[in-house]
């Protein structure tokens, strides 16, 4: 499954400038690109998290609610842009490829909080988009990207069984609790 221009189908990004957070994947599942929305697996915790940690309102969201999170203050998008069946797919040359595309587009965006969904993902952007090899740790970094506040939470992907869903919603919480300092400041950081 490839665009006319070679690259291999995926998922868009829901970008725009002026939102609370955007959440950051490695790489969008092949399952997701096939059904056409975010985090759309039938394991992933992504939603469940979400809804479970209240930082999107009341109304219970799902995979089908990718295109409108824009409208709710959330942004979604990727390191890497290829899709594969696991993250462990992904060889060094897509995130020298995608990385330093996801950062443009990041920057470009000027969220007030970037939140990349698994630690793994993290060291991987700073790696190829940053040039860093620096450690990181689950929760707010004290490093930006632009003007945006970085926060790290557990992945929501199956494969990362050592966090159940309530430890990943619990990390939503907090990540709703830096948004809503950040509101409470004007937005500066």
């Amino acid at each position: 499954m490839a665009e006319p221009n070679g690259d291999p189908k995926t998922l868009p990004d829901y970008l725009r400038e002026g939102l609370d957070i955007v959440f950051v994947g490695i790489n969008p599942g092949a399952s997701s690109v096939v059904a056409g929305h975010y985090f759309s697996g039938r394991y992933n915790r992504f939603w469940p998290a979400l809804n479970l940690s209240g930082i999107a309102g009341p109304r219970p969201l799902g995979p089908q609610d990718d295109v409108r999170m824009n409208d709710l203050g959330f942004g979604l998008t990727d390191v890497v842009k290829r899709p594969s069946r696991v993250a462990s797919e992904l060889r060094a040359a897509d995130y020298r490829r995608w990385a330093p595309l996801a950062r443009e587009r990041l920057i470009a965006a000027r969220p007030l909080v970037v939140c990349f969904n698994g630690i793994t993902g993290y060291k991987h952007f700073l790696r190829y988009a940053e040039g860093e090899d620096a450690a990181s740790a689950l929760g707010e970094q004290e490093r930006r990207l632009g003007n945006s506040v970085v926060f790290v939470a557990p992945s929501p992907s199956p494969a990362n069984a050592s966090y159940s869903l309530e430890a990943i919603a619990e990390w939503y919480r907090r990540l709703g609790a830096v948004r809503d300092r950040l509101k409470g400041a004007g937005g500066a950081p």
